[in-house]
């Protein structure tokens, strides 16, 4: 399996002649949609959904599909693509990988903050699954080879994401939702994740592939 690191939240995983894409946001770059055959969304945000950038994926592959919680799915009421609604224990086949859906609630922002939905998605891989947790740091209760670890956002410190990784337990780590952080930061979160996490560690340039 062939795994593209995008700006910010988006993956772009590709196996077997299937490409499925995990939350390509407004910072994440749009060639990560070229070709697509399904979307996973795990939240409404802006970082992790751009609506008018599905609606033109949708355009240019009628095929293409999404599978986001209800509550996400009531907002694409527009698209013209086959939408699945996908809730937290859900097992389904999206561009030919198989998805377990975990979690169900995006991290405290701030207590005036309403909470809303975030779905995890577990993707079964030929090296084991893959982890995209969105915005927040539900623990799978499944075996988890690469785990994407949220890194940065009004929501998080950085305790909070060493403390994720340990408790996760992957065979590796990569960074996500990384996009908001200058280069001294990054070099600060990456030096820490690497000591700290428990497993390796490692930050990707956008448009890297592993």
């Amino acid at each position: 399996m062939r795994i593209t690191k995008y700006t910010h939240a988006c993956l772009r995983l590709e196996h077997d002649g299937g490409v499925l894409v995990i939350d390509p946001g407004v910072f994440s770059e749009p060639e990560a949609l070229e070709g697509a055959d399904a979307v996973l969304i795990t939240h409404e945000h802006m970082d992790h959904i751009d609506v008018d950038r599905l609606r033109a994926a949708a355009a240019r592959r009628p095929t293409l599909t999404v599978h986001a919680h209800p509550d996400v799915e009531a907002q694409m009421t527009d698209l013209d693509a086959d939408i699945f609604a996908a809730t937290p224990g859900d097992q389904f086949v999206a561009a030919g990988m198989t998805v377990r859906a975990h979690g169900g609630q995006h991290a405290i922002i701030h207590p005036d903050i309403p909470r809303i939905v975030n779905i995890g998605f577990v993707i079964e891989s030929p090296d084991g699954p893959i982890y995209h947790p969105g915005d927040s740091f539900h623990v799978p209760d499944e075996e988890v080879a690469t785990l994407f670890v949220p890194v940065s956002a009004p929501w998080l410190k950085l305790s909070e994401s060493i403390d994720f990784a340990r408790a996760v337990k992957p065979e590796r780590a990569f960074a996500l939702h990384d996009s908001l952080l200058v280069d001294a930061g990054q070099q600060m979160v990456t030096g820490h994740m690497t000591r700290l996490s428990g497993t390796h560690y490692e930050r990707l340039d956008p448009g890297t592939s592993i």
